[in-house]
């Protein structure tokens, strides 16, 4: 089995916990990468700028305090799981805060309807919890090998930790609770699977045998019970994701369904369908052609055909005429 030694113990313990005489530097570091990265995730975010949000990923500090609660889970070390969380719970609200003060000067609201960056981050599926777990255990990884710690900045751009923040400030000023919730519940999901996946990485490298020098059993924590609470975590987050996932899977067989329906329709009257998009809970079908238009009616008899009698579907027709200006 692999191990590690008593000096990669105290490497990790020197790249994650805020202790030691560096404390002071490794403290004021965290707050201004975080709050750096906090103001170029918002304005990433707003500008719609993919290049501008990696950027912000790759500045953020927040997956320290969060790979130190893992560590600390393993060792048991109390203390640098109780600095660990306080940071990573102090600097989620740091960043949701400056993303709500980016927002309010924006006179257009920062909402999924439009902004894509808003748009992918409100909506999280079991999905991301995988691509988290699998990220969460190559950041574990990179940690106990010191060969392979050049992968950190890609496992950095991979988990998604301070935009979906930054998400979470800007549509609450937006006036979205909702989206907000989801920005929220897709953070957690990943602090979560960095915890659990980081937990077993840490367990096959036998990490557990390392504890800190004794000083007491106040300074041990119950190792037992805060695995428990991660693997709670992570059943939790599974509701909510499965539910979303469930909803976007429908929505996209719906669409599917409604898509072919309609092309089927509009055929003999030389119409053609150009969008189908599901807003809330309709589908909307924008369709195109030459006067006259094809009968609703028969579109919505159709679809009923083939099961989909409950869908609401909002049909909107764009009558179109090609007219010939010919040249001198």
């Amino acid at each position: 089995m692999p191990r590690v030694s008593d000096t990669d113990i105290q490497r990790m313990r020197d790249q994650l916990f805020f202790e030691g005489q560096e404390q002071g530097r490794r403290i004021s570091r965290f707050w201004v990468l975080l709050i750096l990265a906090a103001v170029i995730a918002s304005a990433g975010v707003v500008a719609d700028s993919t290049a501008t949000v990696i950027g912000a990923m790759i500045v953020a500090p927040l997956m320290t305090p969060i790979l130190g609660m893992m560590l600390a889970i393993v060792l048991a070390d109390r203390l640098n799981l109780l600095r660990s969380i306080t940071y990573v719970v102090v600097g989620a609200l740091v960043v949701i805060a400056i993303g709500f003060l980016v927002g309010l000067p924006i006179p257009v609201p920062v909402v999924a309807e439009t902004d894509a960056q808003v748009a992918a981050r409100v909506a999280p599926r079991l999905i991301d919890l995988v691509a988290a777990l699998a990220t969460g255990a190559v950041g574990a990884f990179a940690l106990t090998r010191s060969d392979v710690s050049d992968t950190l900045p890609g496992v950095a751009i991979a988990i998604s930790l301070v935009p979906p923040l930054a998400v979470v400030g800007l549509t609450l000023e937006s006036g979205a609770p909702e989206q907000a919730a989801g920005a929220m519940l897709l953070f957690v999901t990943n602090v979560s699977a960095i915890l659990a996946s980081g937990v077993v990485v840490m367990a096959i490298y036998r990490v557990y045998e390392h504890l800190p020098a004794p000083g007491g059993e106040s300074r041990y924590v119950n190792r037992k019970g805060a695995v428990v609470a991660v693997i709670v975590m992570i059943v939790v987050v599974m509701i909510p994701l499965a539910a979303t996932s469930t909803r976007i899977g429908q929505a996209a067989l719906d669409e599917i369904g409604v898509k072919s329906t309609a092309d089927v329709w509009a055929a003999p009257a030389d119409w053609t369908i150009v969008a189908v998009s599901t807003v809330g809970d309709k589908v909307e079908v924008r369709a195109t052609g030459p006067l006259p238009q094809p009968d609703p009616a028969t579109l919505r008899a159709a679809l009923d055909a083939r099961g989909m009698q409950d869908l609401t579907v909002d049909l909107e027709l764009v009558p179109g005429n090609v007219v010939e200006l010919p040249g001198s």
